[in-house]
């Protein structure tokens, strides 16, 4: 069936089986069968150390080509340049959301601790033990002295801000130069992407085998978390989506019942396919047909937003985080926050066209490194992304027409011809 072609589902599957064998030989088998579980577990663990060798070439390789590209368009005219204004500014709004939202979200029903307690043991990661850092420390640690050096040590923020300027850095070289490298750049990341299809490729049998290890010491415990966790990241997409509503209504004056109408057939279709780009197409009809915004505001910021603005990114994938550390029983500083907002914030950016399984862990792994949180979750956490996804889609393509419709009402009139 086509249903079972899809990596997700068959992810999902691997998942559900083991679990529940690994529940199994728990509860009805000895000690013998146990040590076979663990035995086969230790090839998810393989499984998993060869997802994360990509991490951090992968994230330094399409932050710079990422940054230069979005140089590149806040460049090519005035509309593109205040596009990328709005981008910026609505993805820290994004982060602000995210953190209250969650954190209230989790404040009103807690994960559960002895779901919680499974999910840990199963997962056995265990939070290495880190001094937060002052103030002082933390504003000296954002430039890395020794790059290599951070990126051995997974220190992924200062990374980042290494990255960012060399990104930015590469557009001011004369433009063969510049170019030539940015490309060295690109290709690199487009080679860890191939590894990193081979590794998802076994994504079914490594997640299958790692979840034997998880039902083997938490049994059925870790099904309720992992609900609790589909639950949690679905309604903070749904939720950034309701405030790209009210942007658009408030700030784009865009009454309610056109845009209910002009969003839903485009919403409908990111429900289907979970592809910002699939829908772009219908955003651009949509927008200029039923929202009357003109065909060269249109034709400019929606293909720019659907290649470097992704809405629901620094919403879920600080979402996923935040529910890592509640898992962990963590508090992260504000400081270790400020960073992880940073961190979401430039891999919104680079991680934009990624295929979904690989924007995942390229996304959230660093904030979660950022944080001082294990990432061994993330495999198990992936297996279930399907129905957030969904969420963060249709939250991507309401905010690329919320943001449309703003630059549309506040963009100048062409002047008339003379004589008209």
């Amino acid at each position: 069936m086509r249903i079972f072609k899809s990596l997700s589902v068959r992810v999902l599957i691997g998942l559900v089986l083991g679990l529940a064998i690994g529940a199994a030989g728990a509860a009805y088998g000895g000690a013998g069968v146990a040590r076979v579980i663990e035995s086969v577990e230790a090839f998810g663990g393989l499984w998993l150390n060869a997802l994360r060798m990509t991490v951090i070439p992968l994230i330094f390789a399409v932050l710079v080509t990422g940054i230069a590209q979005v140089s590149d368009a806040a460049a090519t005219g005035k509309l593109a340049a205040r596009a990328v204004g709005w981008f910026a500014g609505l993805l820290l709004l994004a982060c602000a959301f995210s953190l209250v939202f969650v954190h209230g979200v989790l404040a009103l029903w807690p994960v559960s601790a002895e779901g919680a307690a499974a999910l840990r043991a199963g997962a056995q990661a265990v939070p290495a033990e880190a001094a937060t850092p002052d103030f002082v420390a933390w504003v000296k640690s954002l430039a890395p002295s020794n790059p290599v050096k951070a990126a051995a040590e997974d220190a992924v923020l200062p990374l980042v801000v290494f990255a960012i300027f060399t990104g930015f850095a590469l557009t001011r070289l004369p433009a063969e130069r510049g170019r030539t490298v940015i490309e060295v750049f690109q290709t690199l990341g487009e080679a860890m992407i191939i590894i990193v299809r081979w590794v998802l490729w076994a994504g079914p049998v490594g997640v299958f085998c790692l979840a034997l290890g998880v039902g083997l010491r938490a049994g059925v415990g870790a099904a309720g978390v992992l609900g609790h966790y589909i639950a949690v990241a679905s309604l903070a997409g749904a939720g950034i989506s309701v405030v790209a509503y009210i942007l658009a209504v408030t700030i784009g004056r865009v009454p309610l019942g056109r845009w209910a109408r002009a969003t839903g057939p485009v919403l409908a279709t990111a429900f289907a396919t979970q592809s910002s780009l699939a829908c772009l197409p219908a955003m651009i009809e949509r927008t200029r047909d039923d929202l009357g915004v003109p065909q060269r505001i249109a034709g400019l910021v929606l293909p720019l937003a659907v290649a470097v603005f992704r809405f629901t990114s620094p919403v879920v994938n600080l979402a996923v985080a935040i529910f890592v550390a509640h898992v962990y029983g963590i508090q992260p500083s504000a400081l270790q926050y400020a960073g992880a907002v940073l961190v979401a914030l430039a891999v919104s950016v680079g991680s934009v066209g990624l295929p979904g399984q690989v924007s995942f862990i390229i996304s959230v792994a660093p904030i979660c490194l950022a944080l001082g949180l294990p990432i061994e979750l993330l495999p198990i956490l992936l297996a279930v992304e399907v129905v957030p996804d969904i969420f963060r889609t249709v939250g991507n393509v309401t905010g690329d027409m919320a943001v449309t419709a703003i630059l549309a009402r506040n963009e100048e009139k062409p002047p008339e011809p003379e004589g008209a």
